[in-house]
């Protein structure tokens, strides 16, 4: 598998999407993901992201193709340097969203807002948030700055 979310997490964006549970995303619920995550390079409107896609919904299968193609730069010729920065300018808006405060640091209340907002905490299923930065917080002060944002983006997006 190519880097990137596992195979799992992606089934379960996916179905957290997927609101009326037909396995079909349509465009607009595709849309509301690409806004929620808060990249300017990933902003579509409904006609732009279905001229893209192809289509007006996708199932799982056509869901990870589109993650992948998203993931690889959109296969637009891109050279690796400037793939680096592009990944580095999506890492930083990326931590932006999360760091909701804009102190330069990342708490698990932050990271549970966020989580919440994007429709994937669930009160009762959720992980504590503070067991899911800890990994990650390498000088030990309860936060994620953005170098352990990025150390944890790229551990986790790896398989």
């Amino acid at each position: 598998m190519t880097p990137g979310l596992h195979a799992a997490d992606l089934r379960r964006i996916f179905h957290q999407l997927d609101r009326n549970g037909d396995g079909l995303l349509s465009i607009d619920e595709l849309g509301w993901l690409l806004d929620r995550i808060g990249s300017a390079s990933l902003h579509f409107t409904s006609d732009e992201l279905e001229s893209s896609v192809g289509k007006s919904t996708l199932d799982f299968d056509e869901f990870l193709a589109f993650y992948r193609s998203i993931e690889d730069g959109g296969g637009d010729g891109e050279s690796g340097a400037s793939v680096a920065a592009a990944v580095e300018r999506d890492l930083e808006e990326a931590f932006r969203v999360f760091d909701i405060n804009g102190d330069g640091f990342i708490t698990s209340e932050e990271l549970q807002k966020v989580l919440s907002r994007l429709g994937l905490w669930d009160e009762t299923t959720g992980k504590d948030c503070r067991r899911m930065i800890s990994p990650y917080d390498t000088n030990l002060d309860g936060v994620l700055d953005f170098d352990e944002f990025k150390n944890m983006m790229r551990e986790t997006t790896s398989s």
